[in-house]
């Protein structure tokens, strides 16, 4: 949760320029390959913003317009994630919009060896649906096919 709230006050200094820091996570088990797998699958540009870097460099996080939009795949269930919780459908992927944090957004992708949590920041200027919708078409990629 930390994480989270010092994401959030570092997309709104994003607009100062430069990198964007961004803790990264610490996939486990089936997440480290999904993310790998993910990472390359990736827009090169978001609701028209550019993939910028973010320090450190890692290859489970992914920022557009200089953090504007960030991305961590292989973050924990979101703690406000109740079992009966409804995920919004997009593009074949169920998408958690966290109700404290309007800008928090969490993947739920099922691979064949785990769940995969892909947490997504979009701030203010970005459309949230646009952006999703585009990332759901490679997350869905990781996502095991219906049984």
């Amino acid at each position: 949760m930390r994480a989270a709230v010092v994401l959030l006050v570092l997309l709104i200094l994003a607009g100062c320029g430069g990198t964007l820091r961004v803790d990264p996570p610490t996939p486990q088990g089936g997440a480290v390959t999904a993310c790998d797998k993910l990472a390359p699958l990736l827009p090169k540009t978001l609701d028209g913003a550019a993939r910028g870097t973010s320090t450190p460099a890692s290859p489970y996080v992914a920022v557009w317009g200089e953090g504007a939009i960030a991305l961590r795949c292989g973050v924990p269930r979101p703690a406000r994630m109740a079992p009966t919780d409804q995920l919004q459908e997009i593009g074949g992927v169920g998408w958690f919009a966290d109700p404290a944090k309007p800008a928090l957004f969490t993947a739920v992708a099922d691979t064949p060896a785990d769940t995969v949590y892909v947490e997504v920041t979009i701030g203010g200027e970005h459309a949230p649906g646009e952006v999703l919708a585009d990332l759901s078409k490679p997350i869905a990629q990781i996502s095991s096919p219906p049984a």
